[in-house]
């Protein structure tokens, strides 16, 4: 397929492609990685009169550690994050994550912006940036703002993004030591969507028990799930096998799939439960020191 006509716009400041999108109002399109805006638009799902380019921004792609965060530029490519080694051994949680996006293909051009910014309850750093507590920044005509991750989805492809703001970093809290996380992804062959995907962080005291806790769930929802009641029955506990198996029941318990050639409503819960327990098991592990 072939997309319909648009005008392509290429900024060379932050600033002129924010003016760009607020003169071109809705029938204008930010463009990064592309890998899943140039499919939707080729298959004409997306009609856009107008693309911005921000690929040749400056000072959008980087991975660093300031004043208590992480903060990765929107430009970011997952084949970065695939080969930082600040993200293999402080973040063993998002090197899972872009390590399973589609192919290396993919992963050369796919940003970590563009992926959040889409909005696709499919895509696969949204539950992980739940699990991890992240927050955006965004950059608009008022300046920036920072929108945080529980916030900032608000249904299938839709964000709390302004047509006229664009997504310029991504801030994750450091973790306290004794802290670990895991993305596990179910999919039908490599680079396929989700059938369903847990991201969980866990974070342990001296005695072992469960100080903190979050549970993201991919494509089993209109957005990506927080799976509350799981991390509640956590916090305060060991992470014992029979406490990790409540918080998988709540975790499915929690998601809203609904049924497709992927499989029914009730299949994927059952593969939820069980990615869950999986997730909880290695986050554990690497709190302990393991990998």
């Amino acid at each position: 397929m072939i997309p319909g006509t648009f005008e392509y716009h290429k900024p060379s400041t932050l600033d002129e492609a924010v003016a760009l999108l607020a003169s071109l109002g809705d029938d204008a399109k930010v463009l990064s990685g592309g890998q899943s805006l140039i499919p939707m638009m080729k298959f004409r799902l997306a009609e856009p009169a107008n693309l911005v380019d921000i690929n040749g921004l400056e000072g959008l792609d980087y991975i660093r550690e300031a004043d208590g965060y992480l903060t990765i530029g929107a430009l970011t490519r997952e084949a970065e994050l695939d080969r930082s080694d600040l993200i293999k051994s402080k973040y063993p949680i998002i090197h899972d994550t872009a390590h399973v996006i589609a192919d290396p293909q993919v992963r050369n051009l796919a940003t970590i912006g563009g992926n959040l910014a889409h909005g696709d309850p499919a895509n696969d750093h949204p539950a992980t940036m739940v699990a991890l507590g992240a927050e955006v920044v965004v950059f608009g005509p008022n300046g920036s703002r920072t929108i945080g991750i529980d916030d900032f989805f608000l249904g299938p492809l839709a964000t709390a993004l302004k047509a006229n703001e664009i997504l310029t970093e991504i801030r994750i809290p450091v973790p306290p030591a004794n802290s670990g996380g895991a993305y596990i992804k179910f999919e039908r062959k490599v680079g396929d969507f989700a059938i369903a995907a847990v991201a969980a962080t866990v974070t342990l005291d001296g005695s072992g028990k469960c100080v903190k806790a979050g549970i993201g769930l991919t494509n089993v929802g209109p957005t990506p799930v927080r799976a509350k009641a799981a991390e509640e029955a956590l916090i305060g506990n060991p992470l014992t096998d029979d406490n990790i198996a409540t918080a998988g029941r709540l975790a499915s318990e929690a998601s809203q799939p609904v049924g497709d050639q992927r499989g029914s409503e009730e299949y994927k819960r059952a593969v939820v439960e069980v990615l869950t327990k999986r997730a909880l098991h290695k986050a554990k592990a690497r709190a302990e020191g393991g990998k």
